[in-house]
């Protein structure tokens, strides 16, 4: 079980990023000789209960979801990530490392190397909305009190973001 690096994000201009829970960087959470990473986090999300999986990429526009609290597992290719808006952090991503934002964090593709692949996911329940402009005083309110996940994405309900997040 590999340890999550966690990054706190302040609001960033119209981004709100979340106001508690940090974003958690799992590096290398599946192996490259995987035979099929993008299989292996579909299962995985599947298996700790996430929902409403998909393949694709990220978008080239900053946004951030009111809904939801999203998992990304980089299934093939590398990436420069920008997370948190503009005063956020750049995160260099490559096939393996899995990400999980909590609701209001802002993201976005800054630029992709060919076969750039991710698995998203969400929580039980959470469904992803996508927002490109400043959060309602309501909005906010939804970002701070949505639900915790139940289970951690990648291990289940013994893994870090339970102990990391419910800290938070």
């Amino acid at each position: 079980m590999r340890e999550p690096e966690t990054i706190r994000l302040r609001p960033s201009e119209w981004v709100p990023n979340h106001p508690r829970l940090p974003v958690l960087v799992y590096r290398q959470a599946l192996s490259s000789v995987e035979n099929d990473v993008a299989a292996e986090f579909e299962r995985r999300f599947a298996e700790a209960g996430w929902q409403g999986v998909w393949r694709n990429g990220v978008f080239s526009y900053q946004h951030y979801h009111i809904g939801a609290h999203e998992v990304l597992g980089i299934a093939a290719g590398n990436a420069r990530l920008l997370i948190g808006g503009s005063a956020g952090a750049v995160l260099e991503v490559g096939a393996g490392d899995c990400l999980v934002l909590p609701a209001g964090t802002g993201h976005m593709n800054l630029g992709a190397g060919d076969g750039f692949l991710v698995v998203g996911g969400y929580p039980p329940g959470q469904t992803a909305d996508i927002q490109r402009k400043a959060a309602s005083r309501s909005a906010l309110q939804t970002i701070a009190d949505l639900p915790l996940p139940p289970t951690d994405p990648l291990y289940g309900a013994n893994g870090p973001l339970m102990r990391l997040w419910q800290n938070a």
